[in-house]
């Protein structure tokens, strides 16, 4: 199984990764591996870390995608990052794109490729392996994700982002999101740092667009503990 994700992940690399998060999931988002043909999505995050010594530092991130096709979405997306008691900066620019590969045994393929644009650092790549399996009212999600710098000698960072939810009245979902390390080639599977909470999300019907909100708070784990004891995230959605 490690061998198998490992050959995943490096295939990823070498097609198409930002440098790890200052905590694992802080401005990440949980993609799904389907794509909606003609949907526009605006979507911005706002995540702050709580306790330790990064207690106060934040990200905000904007996007906006659009599926061009039943298999193919692309979209733009801005970090805008602010270290405690610091002002507030623009930390990259991305262009990503997901392809859909289909369906293999009930679980939705697909691929993620983002080149981000360095504002205040080096440009950076990311891709990610999106693997998502919906019976009845869940929804299980995985990705698999490869990060790296452009710079000479950066090496190719590993680390998963996860969520598993429920429909438990109407639009109303609840369920858990976990983001982790998984560490380099040399290394995989470390002793790292890892964030796992609760997550709610619904949806609001009715005003043109569709609006989704999501709220959900991580605890830090492992080596995430020596910076912070969690995470706030709340996330709004309009697609048109």
């Amino acid at each position: 199984m490690k061998q198998t994700i490992k050959a995943a992940l490096l295939t990823l690399a070498l097609l198409a990764p930002t440098a790890a998060w200052a905590a694992p999931g802080l401005g990440g988002e949980i993609y799904g591996a389907t794509v909606s043909p003609g949907e526009f999505e605006l979507e911005s995050r706002y995540d702050a870390l709580a306790g330790g010594p990064d207690d106060g530092e934040d990200m905000l991130k904007l996007e906006m995608g659009y599926g061009l096709s039943k298999r193919l979405r692309v979209g733009l997306q801005g970090e805008f990052e602010r270290e405690p008691g610091g002002p507030r900066k623009a930390e990259e620019l991305g262009i990503e794109a997901i392809y859909t590969l289909g369906r293999v045994g009930g679980i939705d393929l697909a691929l993620y490729g983002e080149y981000a644009i360095g504002l205040d650092g080096p440009d950076k790549l990311e891709t990610k392996l999106l693997l998502q399996h919906r019976p009845g009212p869940f929804d299980l999600r995985l990705n698999l994700i490869a990060e790296k710098e452009l710079v000479s000698g950066a090496r190719i960072e590993l680390s998963y982002a996860a969520q598993a939810d429920v429909a438990v009245a109407g639009d109303l979902r609840v369920g858990v999101q976990a983001f982790g390390d998984l560490g380099t080639f040399d290394r995989v599977f470390p002793a790292a740092g890892h964030m796992v909470g609760p997550v709610i999300s619904t949806e609001v019907e009715g005003l043109g667009p569709e609006l989704q909100l999501e709220a959900g708070y991580l605890f830090a784990l492992g080596t995430t503990r020596q910076d912070t004891k969690g995470q706030f995230r709340l996330a709004l959605e309009l697609e048109f």
